[in-house]
């Protein structure tokens, strides 16, 4: 979002009245800054939208006009005449749309690249995976391109900001360089950055903030952003006094208030001496100390820190945001919820299509993983996966993401068929793989394929995690007669459920929409078996036709409830039980039986009614929710629920009414449910837009406090109504509570934890005490007046027939002990955010599949990662070398076992090649790590103590020894020089991870 204007920022607030008469003056802006005035730094910065409005390419170009009248290229244009003519002049840029050209501005300082990645990102729908990838893109372009490193982060158009987003991009060293730093500054409190910040700018926090920290005069602080990294985590912070709009007066833009410069003589209008007299007429108005000059924020930043030796400190994030008194900022952690699945989705993928590239070996002709990369990176935008750009402008986003993952696929599809053959080089393999990305909806052609005539279906599955895998593979079948076997041609055990009605009609319909064609068959059943992966590896399962059913089938055996009887129905055949009650068709209780929790559990749905601001009061739309009122869906009598049964899991299916559908799975060795939800078409006939959330009632006596994470990493304590950082006048109950979901939501007393894991971002709360809630869809019918000028009222349609889009997710619940719960919150997070990966190809034959290598791990056979160990990123570079990024995923104090040091071995990880060099980067890999720390600036905190801090950090890597220490939420980069290993008297003649020394397991 943004209003597309080139303009200058001013750093330090004046008032401009024009109070003082003036002549023409001429203002000496060659001086910098002069000690002992008011230094005035004016940002000449352009905000230019990857995509709002208009596309990224429309906004490149300046078509499409008539939506906006905007054109990056004519910015770039003028902005090199005008530097040209003034070496005084000074420009920021942030998005990469920069040409070759202006190279000699940057080396000379003209123009300053900041924040550097490859969009300005948003900070509440994001995965912090998402935000390193798009942000180490950026960088790499900046460092190839300009051979310039970004210092300072410039995020001044997300609505709100994240904890992650300040220590991630301000956080971090290496403990032996840190200590080094320590004495040198007398062991005082300081600040670093993951990615080498120097300093973070911001224009949005919440109105109240706002005013009392202006006057207070707080804006600048420095920001701490994760309780476990402490001061080791903080960096220099500032909130603009009013957005990133310069004062009153002086909007040198087109069709803004103020009258543009016209500087051209020739002109009537030239008007150039008039607004330099009123500028420097209004700084005179101020104090006789004035000095202005030309600046961008690095300028800024440094003298800043020579003005003074500590700022007031800031903690947590900035969440949730509000622009005025209705007007909260918390829809859009929602809105467009197909496209942020669609891209968490993708995410998972191509951290996956990524180590298959290594594995095989990077093909410089392609096809690579790289147009993936782009269009995930342009999806991180601001107004992108925040669901908050127009219709078309999100169709293309999605359009590029397709096309992304339709090359990752063919990279994924030739490595897996060079991974199942020895041979060196892969030219000879003959097997074609294939993927379903439509399971979601029961739709697989490959798995839907009639094995009657004696062909076999082989199923590859890759698990991208660093641990072993079990877990449930579900397909869709034509047919009853059919075994799945491993690859050693053992019998696994499986089961078949019927395929409902319900999902059959969804299933069709979106099928049609997405592939322009409906479905050649119709699948009967579910097909479910365990699957056991390797880390870093996969293993082959082989579906075959059999004369009479193998699996447990469940053909009949399935409960509908009277409605009328009072019995209870119990679901699940593990630990785990949850009991429903027959008379009204509800949950009722979650008993685990390992654990001895037995707690009472409700579960319901409602929608807010969308205040539609026909009044002239701020209406509900992308960006802003305001309810106008609360509104209970009850379960239609007439369809009770049906419980399908099974020995690998078991499924309550629920009718709420005609257009929300759950299904609820127990799996007999998961101790958590899985809910899955299909929600919509929503109904607007009666002319009302609804934002549906469903509640989650338990017992556990929360007093107002709930957590959830930020950008998926470190959870934050959220009370309701209320703010650490200034009394909150409470004006939105609902909306003025909800919060940003990545990853999770919990709370807690003295006995248990109550959690909710999401699959995509979504907003969530706790409004009722005991109560978990959860935003799923939404569709609006007036625009909130925010910018995007469009309703969101999202449709889909297959010829003629539009309806409004529904959307199919899914949560996963559990109730733990007291303390036990992060890890699952943490472990099954990583599951969600990476599942397993099937590829499909047929064969003749039966039982076995004919490969030469059926089962593979790409480390050593004897190890995996640490449990509080996620490998993000593994990912082969042009040069050949090796990225590698390690993540702790544990908070200091969140798990008495897993909050601990731990360390990964690099020699074992990388099992089937040798490591000849290791290097040690910044988070974004665009600088060495002993580089970053010897140009930092230490920033000391109010009220902070002449101490070491006492968060723990990793230490250097022994050459010889190759073993990465990781502290508590520590995350560490490597670039890695990688050569065969030459063993049993081979060498593989490519650069594959998976050469002829591959050992069959």
């Amino acid at each position: 979002m943004a209003d597309f204007r080139v303009c200058l920022l001013l750093s330090v607030l004046f008032v401009a009245g024009l109070c003082v008469e003036s002549k023409y003056m001429i203002y000496n802006t060659s001086q910098g800054v002069v000690k002992g005035k008011l230094n005035v730094h004016l940002v000449p910065h352009t905000h230019d939208d990857v995509g709002w409005l208009k596309t990224v390419d429309q906004y490149y170009v300046g078509s499409n006009n008539s939506i906006q009248g905007a054109c990056v290229q004519n910015v770039l244009d003028s902005l090199v005449p005008a530097l040209l003519a003034d070496k005084n002049r000074k420009f920021i840029y942030v998005e990469q749309a920069t040409q070759a050209t202006v190279k000699r501005f940057v080396r000379s300082g003209q123009l300053e690249l900041i924040n550097g990645g490859w969009c300005m990102h948003d900070e509440a729908a994001p995965h912090y995976i998402d935000m390193i990838d798009q942000t180490t893109l950026g960088h790499k372009f900046i460092k190839e391109q300009f051979n310039v490193t970004p210092r300072i982060g410039w995020q001044i158009d997300p609505f709100g900001h994240s904890a992650v987003q300040a220590y991630l991009l301000g956080a971090e060293v290496n403990y032996s360089v840190l200590l080094a730093l320590l004495e040198s500054v007398g062991f005082e409190d300081f600040g670093f950055t993951f990615v080498g910040f120097d300093s973070l700018f911001f224009g949005r926090i919440d109105y109240q903030d706002r005013a009392k920290r202006k006057d207070e005069k707080h804006l600048e602080v420095i920001w701490r952003g994760s309780k476990s990294l402490g001061s080791s985590s903080q960096i220099f912070a500032g909130a603009f006094p009013e957005n990133y709009e310069p004062p009153s007066g002086f909007y040198f833009e087109v069709n803004d208030d103020s009258p543009i410069v016209q500087d051209d003589i020739t002109l009537f209008d030239y008007n150039v001496q008039e607004r330099v007299s009123d500028f420097v007429a209004a700084a005179l108005s101020q104090d006789g100390r004035v000095n202005a000059l030309y600046s961008t924020p690095s300028i800024y930043t440094d003298a800043k820190h020579a003005e003074t030796d500590s700022w007031p400190l800031k903690e947590d994030d900035y969440f949730p945001y509000a622009s005025d008194v209705d007007a909260y900022w918390t829809g859009y952690f929602t809105s467009r919820a197909a496209l942020k699945g669609y891209v968490r989705m993708l995410s998972g993928y191509y951290l996956a299509a990524r180590q298959l590239e290594v594995m095989k070996g990077r093909n410089k002709a392609g096809p690579t993983t790289d147009s993936l990369g782009d269009a995930l990176a342009i999806a991180q935008h601001h107004d992108a996966v925040s669901g908050t750009s127009q219709q078309h402008v999100a169709n293309d986003y999605a359009k590029r993401l397709s096309i992304g993952h339709k090359e990752a696929k063919a990279v994924v599809a030739d490595s897996i068929a060079c991974m199942v053959s020895s041979k060196s080089g892969c030219a000879s393999s003959a097997a074609n793989f294939q993927e379903c990305p439509l399971l979601n909806i029961s739709y697989c052609p490959s798995s839907e394929a009639d094995l009657s005539s004696g062909k076999k279906l082989v199923v590859v599955v890759y698990n991208s995690l660093g641990w072993k895998r079990y877990d449930v593979i579900r397909l869709p079948v034509v047919s009853e007669n059919i075994a799945v076997y491993d690859s050693n041609g053992k019998q696994v055990e499986s089961q078949l459920l019927p395929v409902l009605n319900e999902s059959i009609a969804l299933r069709n319909y979106y099928t049609t929409a997405y592939t322009g064609k409906s479905p050649s068959s119709t699948p009967k059943y579910s097909l479910a078996f365990t699957a056991s992966v390797p880390p870093l590896g996969f293993s082959t399962y082989v579906i075959v036709s059999t004369k009479r059913p193998a699996s447990n089938f469940v053909k009949d055996a399935l409960y509908k409830s009277t409605m009328t009887g009072k019995d209870l129905i119990e679901v699940g055949t593990g630990n785990l039980k949850l009991i429903y009650s027959g008379s009204e068709g509800k949950l009722t209780h979650y008993v685990n039986s390992r654990s001895s929790i037995e707690s009472s559990v409700k579960q319901s749905y409602s929608y807010y009614a969308g205040f539609d601001g026909t009044t002239g009061e701020q209406a509900s739309g992308a960006y802003i929710f305001r309810p106008n009122g609360t509104y209970p869906i009850g379960s239609q009598e007439e369809t009770p629920i049906t419980v399908l049964r099974g020995t690998i899991y078991e499924e309550v299916h629920q009718k709420i009414n005609p257009w929300i559908y759950q299904i609820t799975r127990v799996y007999k060795n998961k101790e958590h449910a899985e809910v899955e939800f299909t929600v919509g078409p929503i109904p607007i006939e009666d002319g009302v837009g609804k934002e549906i959330v469903t509640q989650i009632t338990t017992t556990i006596n929360s007093n107002k406090t709930f957590y959830s994470d930020s950008n998926g990493r470190d959870f934050l304590q959220r009370i309701r109504d209320y703010r650490a950082d200034w009394d909150l006048e409470v004006n939105q109950p609902i909306a003025g509570n909800y919060y940003p979901i990545n990853l999770g939501i919990y709370l807690k007393d003295h006995r248990s934890e109550f959690s909710i894991l999401v699959d995509r971002s979504v907003g969530g709360s706790s409004i009722v005490d005991g109560q978990l809630e959860l935003m799923l869809h939404r569709r609006l019918l007036y625009d909130d007046g925010k910018g995007v000028a469009e309703a969101l009222n999202e449709t889909v349609c297959v010829g003629n027939d539009c309806r409004g889009l529904a959307i199919q997710g899914k949560y996963y619940l559990r109730i733990d002990p007291l303390g036990e719960g992060a890890k699952w919150r943490r472990s099954y997070g990583q599951e969600i955010y990476s599942p397993l990966l099937l590829a499909f190809t047929e064969q003749d034959g039966q039982q076995g599949p004919n490969f030469e290598v059926s089962t593979f791990s790409g480390m050593d056979s004897t190890y995996t990662l640490p449990d509080n160990v996620a490998l993000l990123t593994l990912q082969e570079l042009e040069d050949g070398k090796v990225l590698l990024r390690l993540a702790h995923l544990y908070e200091i104090g969140e798990d008495k076992d897993l909050s601990v040091m731990t360390s990964v071995e690099l020699k074992k990880l990388f099992a089937k090649r040798k490591i000849t060099d290791v290097s040690e980067m910044s988070l974004s890999a665009n600088q060495g790590r002993d580089e970053m720390e010897k140009k930092r600036l230490v920033w000391k905190a109010e009220g902070s103590k002449n101490d070491k801090p006492t968060a723990l950090r990793g230490g250097p890597v022994d050459p010889q020894k190759l073993v990465v220490e990781l502290a508590p939420m520590e995350i560490r980069t490597f670039v890695l020089t990688l050569v065969p290993n030459a063993l049993k008297g081979k060498i593989s003649r490519t650069r594959r991870l998976v050469g002829s020394d591959i050992s069959l397991q």
